[in-house]
C-alpha cells in the first residue's frame, strides 16, 4: 500500500494493544480451574457463545481474503464465501448436539466415550496441531499484512517483525486470558465486525445509488476482464482439472466446518446439548449476513480501486479492503477499518491458539503421556507452556508463507481438518460398529494424504505464486487436495472397522460352535 493511502497513525494502534492486553487481563480465570481456562465452566448463554462462535468464523479470510478473491476473480471469488456460510448446516444438524459434553474439551475426548483412550487422543492431539498450525499461520500473514499497511511501510523484513510482535502478543494474550478472554474479544470483535462491514458495504452501495447491478457493471469495467468478471472460469478457467479443483475447494469448506478445533471447543462452552444447537443457529444466520457484505466490499474494490491497483499493491490481494476503504474515507477510514481487522485476526488466533495449546497439554500430556494422572494445577501450567510452543511455531511459518493469499491457507486447513477429524468424528457419533482401529486408519490416512497431496500441488512448486517457485514438484494437478483425501478418510474409516469386526465376530461364532454352544449363547 502506498504512502499517499496511509497514515502511521501508531497511538491510535498503540491504544488498540493497550486495550486488547488489559481485555484479557480483566478475563484472566479466577479459580484456576482447567475447566473455567477451557470452557469458561460451560455457563455461557446461546446468544452469547453464538456472537463468539461467529467471531470465531469470521477470520482474515473472511475480512480479507474473501473480498480480495472477489476483488481479483469475481465470480469465481464468490466461491469462498458460499462454502463457510453453508458448511453451518453441517454442523448444525451432525455435530453440535451429539458433539456436547460436560468435561469434554478436546476431539480426542469426545472420541475416547467409546473408543481406546490414549489411541484416540494421541491421533487426534497430532492431527489438532496441525489443521490449528495451518489455521494460525493464515491469521498472521494476514495480520502482518495489514499492520505493515496501518504503519504505512513496505517490504517482506518489515512483514517478517510483524508477524514476530503480533505472534508475541498472540502468545501473552491466551496464556493471561484463556477461554474467557478468547470470548470477550471474539464477542467484541464479532459486533464491531458486525457493525463496521455492513457501514462498509452501505458506502459501497452509496457511490452507484444503491443499484447492484450498476455495481456490478463498474466491477467488471474495471477489472480488465469486462463480462468475463462475473462469469465462472477466470479464477479456476473453463477445462475438467480446473472445475474439479473449485469442487475441490468448496467439499473442503463444506466437511472441514465439522473438523476445526477451535468452533468444537467451544460448542461445550454452553450448558446443555439444545444450547449447542441454538449457538450454533445465531452463529448461521450472523455468518450469512455478513458474507452477504463481504461480496459487496469486493466488487466495490473492483469497481472504486481497480482489480489492476489491488494486484500491484498485493498479488493475493488481501489489502483490497484496506485499499477500498482509503478510497472511501481517506487515512481515518482506512486506520478504522486496519484496527478492525486487526481485532478480528487476534480474536481468531486467540482461539485457534488456545484449542492447540488445550490438545497438546490435555490430549497428548496428559491423556498419554501421564495417562491421566496429572494434577489440574500441573495441566494448566502444561497448556500456558505449550501456547508458546504452538505460537512460536505458527509465527516462523508465517513469516515463511508471506506471500500467499490467506484464503487459500484457510482452505488447505479445512482440507486437513475434512479429511483427517471431520470422518472419524463423525464415525465415532453415529456408528456403533467403529472401533479404535477404524479412527487410527482414518486421522492418520486422511491427515497423510491430504498433506501429501497438498505438498504435492502446484501451490507449494511449479508457479510463480507457488511456496518454492523456483522448483517444480506438482504431479497433484489440484491445489486442493479435499476431493480426494476427504474420500480416503472416510473409506480408511470403514475398512479399519468393519471388515475386522465381522471377521472378529466370526471367529468367535466358530468357537462357540467347536465347543458345542450355540452362537447365541
Amino acid at each position: 500500500m502506498t504512502s499517499d493511502h496511509v497514515t502511521a497513525d501508531l497511538p491510535v494502534f498503540a491504544v488498540f494493544l493497550v486495550c486488547a492486553l488489559f481485555l484479557a487481563v480483566w478475563a484472566a480465570p479466577h479459580r484456576g480451574t482447567v475447566t473455567e481456562f477451557y470452557v469458561s465452566d460451560g455457563r455461557l448463554t446461546p446468544a452469547h457463545n453464538g456472537l463468539a462462535l461467529f467471531g470465531d468464523v469470521m477470520s482474515a479470510a473472511a475480512l480479507l481474503g474473501s473480498p480480495g478473491l472477489i476483488a481479483l476473480t469475481g465470480y469465481d471469488g464468490t466461491l469462498s464465501v458460499l462454502g463457510p456460510a453453508v458448511s453451518w448446516v453441517v454442523v448444525l444438524l451432525l455435530v453440535a448436539e451429539p458433539y456436547h459434553g460436560k468435561g469434554q474439551f478436546t476431539i480426542g475426548d469426545r472420541m475416547a466415550r467409546r473408543l481406546r483412550p490414549r489411541a484416540v487422543h494421541l491421533s487426534a492431539g497430532i492431527a489438532t496441531l496441525l489443521v490449528c498450525l495451518m489455521y494460525l499461520t493464515a491469521q498472521l500473514v494476514g495480520a502482518s499484512a495489514l499492520t505493515v499497511g496501518i504503519l504505512g511501510t513496505s517490504g517482506r523484513g518489515m512483514e517478517q517483525g510483524v508477524a514476530a510482535v503480533l505472534g508475541a502478543l498472540m502468545i501473552l494474550y491466551i496464556v493471561l486470558g484463556g477461554m474467557g478472554a478468547a470470548t470477550l474479544v471474539q464477542t467484541l470483535k464479532a459486533v464491531l465486525l458486525l457493525v463496521g462491514g455492513t457501514a462498509l458495504a452501505l458506502a459501497v452501495l452509496s457511490r452507484f445509488d444503491w443499484n447492484p447491478g450498476a455495481l456490478l457493471s463498474a466491477a467488471a469495467d474495471h477489472s480488465g476482464h469486462g463480462e468475463r468478471f462475473l462469469q465462472p472460469g477466470l479464477r479456476f478457467g473453463d477445462g475438467g482439472t480446473t472445475r474439479l479443483d473449485s469442487a475441490s475447494e468448496q467439499l473442503a469448506l463444506l466437511i472441514g466446518a465439522a473438523g476445526l478445533p477451535h468452533l468444537l471447543m467451544r460448542i461445550n462452552a454452553v450448558p446443555s446439548r439444545r444450547d449447542a444447537r441454538r449457538s450454533v443457529q445465531y452463529a448461521a444466520l450472523l455468518t450469512c449476513a455478513f458474507y452477504v457484505a463481504a461480496g459487496v466490499l469486493g466488487f466495490g474494490a473492483a469497481a472504486l480501486v481497480g482489480t489492476d491497483a489491488i494486484a500491484a499493491d498485493n498479488p493475493s490481494g488481501n489489502t483490497a479492503v484496506l485499499l477500498l476503504a482509503a478510497e472511501i474515507g481517506g487515512s481515518l477510514l482506512l486506520s478504522l477499518v486496519a484496527c478492525l481487522a486487526f481485532a478480528t485476526v487476534l480474536a481468531v488466533v486467540a482461539g485457534i491458539t488456545l484449542a492447540a495449546a488445550t490438545s497438546l497439554a490435555h490430549d497428548i500430556y496428559g491423556a498419554v503421556i501421564t495417562r491421566g494422572t496429572v494434577s489440574e494445577q500441573r495441566e494448566l501450567f502444561v497448556t500456558r507452556v505449550a501456547a508458546v510452543v504452538v505460537g512460536t511455531s505458527a509465527t516462523l511459518l508465517a513469516m515463511f508463507a508471506g506471500g500467499l493469499n490467506v484464503s487459500f491457507l484457510i482452505g488447505l486447513a479445512f482440507a486437513v481438518a475434512a479429511s483427517a477429524i471431520a470422518p472419524a468424528l463423525l464415525y465415532s457419533m453415529f456408528w456403533q460398529g467403529f472401533t479404535t482401529r477404524g479412527a487410527m486408519w482414518s486421522i492418520y490416512g486422511g491427515l497423510a494424504t491430504s498433506v501429501s497431496l497438498m505438498c504435492l500441488s502446484p501451490q507449494i512448486s511449479g508457479s510463480a505464486t507457488a511456496v518454492l517457485p523456483d522448483l517444480d514438484f506438482s504431479v497433484f494437478p489440484l491445489r486442493n487436495p479435499a476431493i480426494v483425501s476427504v474420500p480416503v478418510g472416510f473409506l480408511l474409516g470403514w475398512l479399519g472397522s468393519a471388515p475386522f469386526r465381522a471377521a472378529s465376530r466370526a471367529a468367535r461364532s466358530e468357537d462357540r460352535i467347536t465347543r458345542g454352544v450355540s452362537p447365541r449363547g
